[in-house]
């Protein structure tokens, strides 16, 4: 599987709880953390597929992608352990600790790979 495949909509995922942190709660940190790092995983991801593309790894997009997650791994996995809540804290933090392993197998096999050219 391609890391933007999953990328993507995991920045999706941050960008819309960051909205219903705001909205809900009127949280700015929440619209802050949640929508800043939703873009910046969405950029990310645009990146790689781009680069994948053209037959090529951005691995200025994985890494950026693996701070992402693993920031986020400890700063909600911070988060759960002072608050017990699994809701959004213990959520994000397992989703980001996920990814974060996601992100470092593909860097440790080389990035995405590619399917052979039909002769």
């Amino acid at each position: 599987m391609h890391d933007f495949c999953f990328t993507i909509p995991y920045g999706l995922l941050l960008v819309i709880g960051g909205l219903i942190g705001y909205l809900k709660k009127k949280s700015v940190a929440s619209l802050g953390g949640g929508g800043g790092a939703g873009l910046l995983l969405i950029l990310a991801g645009y990146l790689s597929l781009k680069a994948f593309e053209k037959r090529k790894n951005s691995y200025v997009a994985l890494v950026l992608e693996t701070v992402c997650a693993a920031t986020l791994t400890f700063i909600m996995g911070q988060r759960y352990l002072q608050t017990s809540k699994i809701m959004p804290a213990g959520i994000l933090a397992g989703i980001s600790a996920l990814m974060t392993l996601f992100y470092i197998y593909k860097i440790a096999t080389g990035g995405n790979h590619f399917p052979a050219k039909a002769e």
